[in-house]
C-alpha cells in the first residue's frame, strides 16, 4: 500500500501496544489465552456491545466451559443460553464448528489459520482475532473499529460498506502488525476504536498514536471512515396471539429450522393488514393453520423490533381457544415457558401478557 511507504510502522506499533498494556479494560475473556473462550467472546461480540456481552459470556462459560461441553449440549439449551443476544445463527454455527473441533482436532482449537477458517461460521475477522490473540499468529483482524482507526490514520477514502474495502484494510494491517506481539497489537486497535477513536467526536487529544494520524493532522477526522448509507429496514405489520387453553396453558410455536430466528419459540403470529380487519385476519389464520377456533381481543400494547433488513410492528391480541386441537403448537405453563428460547420481540410479548394477566387478577 502506497500510504505506508513513508509511515513509521515501528513507532506506531510501539506506542499503540504500550498504551494498550497500560490502559486496557479488564474483560473476562482476557483472563487467559484459552482459544475456546476467546472464540466464544468474539462470536458474541459481533454486532453486540461489550457491556451487553459480559454477563452472557459469564453465564455461557459456566454452562459450557469447554469445547466438549458445547459440542455435546442440546441445541435448545444453547439457544436458551443465547436468548436475548440475537443473531442466533452465530451460536448454531459455533456449535457446529465446535463439534468438528472435537471430532477432527481432539477438542483443541487448531492453531492453524487455514484449518480454523475452514470451520462453520469462521470468517476473516474471527480467524484473525482468535489466531492472533490466542496463538500470537500475525493475522489481521479487521472489524468496524479497526477500519475506522486505520481509515483515519492513513486517510483511506475507500467506502467501508463495500466488500472490497476489507481486503484493502487487511493488506494494510498485514504490513503494520507487530510480528513480535500481534496479540496485543490487534487488541489495541480494537480497544482504540472502542474507547478513543469513536465514530463521532473522537478523543484525539488522548490518542496514543495521534502523531501518526493523517486525519488528525489535516483536521478531517469526521470525514472518516467513508461509508455509504444503508437502506431503511422494510416495515412489516404483524399480529401475534397470546392464547390459552382451558387449563390456562399458553400455545407457543417453534419456528422452522432454517431462516430468520430458526428453531426459536414464539407466540402464533402472521402478517396482517392494519385496521379493523386485523382481528378477523389473525383468527382466520389460527383456524386455517392450526385448526383452532379462537375469540381474540385486541390489546393496546404493541411491540416493535428492528432487524437489519426488516422492521416488525407487532399488534398484540389475547384470547382463549373455544374449539379445536393443534398438534403443531406446544402448550406450556407460564413457569414452563421460562425454559424455552424466545427472540427478543416475543420475550417482550410474554412480559406484556404476564402484566395483563396480573392486572386482570387485581381488578
Amino acid at each position: 500500500m502506497d500510504k505506508l511507504q513513508s509511515f513509521h510502522i515501528e513507532g506506531f506499533q510501539k506506542d499503540l501496544i504500550a498504551w494498550f498494556q497500560l490502559e486496557q479494560r479488564s474483560l473476562p475473556w482476557r483472563e487467559n489465552k484459552d482459544p475456546y473462550r476467546i472464540w466464544v467472546s468474539e462470536i458474541m461480540l459481533q454486532q453486540t456491545r461489550v457491556d451487553t456481552v459480559i454477563p452472557y459470556f459469564h453465564r455461557f462459560m459456566e454452562r459450557f466451559p469447554t469445547v466438549d461441553a458445547l459440542a455435546e449440549a442440546d441445541e435448545e439449551d444453547i439457544l436458551k443460553a443465547w436468548e436475548g443476544l440475537g443473531y442466533y445463527s452465530r451460536v448454531r454455527n459455533l456449535q457446529t464448528a465446535v463439534r468438528e473441533v472435537k471430532e477432527k482436532y481432539s477438542s483443541v482449537v487448531p492453531p492453524d489459520p487455514d484449518a480454523f477458517a475452514g470451520l462453520k461460521g469462521v470468517g476473516p475477522y474471527t480467524r484473525g482475532a482468535v489466531m492472533s490473540i490466542a496463538y500470537n499468529i500475525p493475522e489481521p483482524a479487521v472489524d468496524g473499529n479497526v477500519m475506522r482507526v486505520i481509515s483515519r490514520v492513513l486517510a483511506i477514502d475507500e467506502d467501508i460498506a463495500k466488500p472490497r474495502a476489507r481486503k484493502i484494510f487487511e493488506e494494510a494491517i498485514r504490513k503494520m502488525i507487530s510480528k513480535d506481539n500481534p496479540s496485543d497489537f490487534n487488541q489495541a486497535l480494537m480497544e482504540l476504536g472502542a474507547l478513543i477513536c469513536i465514530p463521532s467526536k473522537p478523543a484525539c487529544l488522548l490518542c496514543p498514536v495521534q502523531e501518526y494520524c493523517e486525519a488528525f493532522h489535516t483536521g478531517t477526522q469526521s470525514s472518516y471512515p467513508v461509508k455509504s448509507k444503508k437502506s431503511k429496514p422494510k416495515p412489516v405489520r404483524m399480529g401475534a396471539a397470546v392464547i390459552k387453553d382451558e387449563e390456562g396453558r399458553f400455545y407457543i410455536n417453534k419456528r422452522k429450522s432454517e431462516g430468520l430466528l430458526a428453531n426459536l419459540w414464539e407466540f402464533p403470529n402472521c402478517e396482517i393488514v392494519p385496521g379493523p380487519a386485523a382481528k378477523e385476519q389473525l383468527e382466520g389464520y389460527l383456524q386455517e393453520e392450526y385448526g383452532l377456533q379462537v375469540d381474540l381481543e385486541v390489546c393496546e400494547e404493541s411491540v416493535t423490533h428492528v432487524f437489519s433488513h426488516i422492521k416488525w410492528d407487532i399488534s398484540l391480541f389475547t384470547g382463549s381457544v373455544k374449539k379445536g386441537q393443534s398438534t403443531s403448537l406446544a402448550k406450556v405453563t407460564e413457569e414452563e415457558m421460562q425454559r424455552y428460547a424466545f427472540p427478543v420481540s416475543h420475550q417482550k410479548i410474554s412480559r406484556i401478557a404476564a402484566e395483563l394477566a396480573e392486572d386482570a387478577l387485581n381488578q
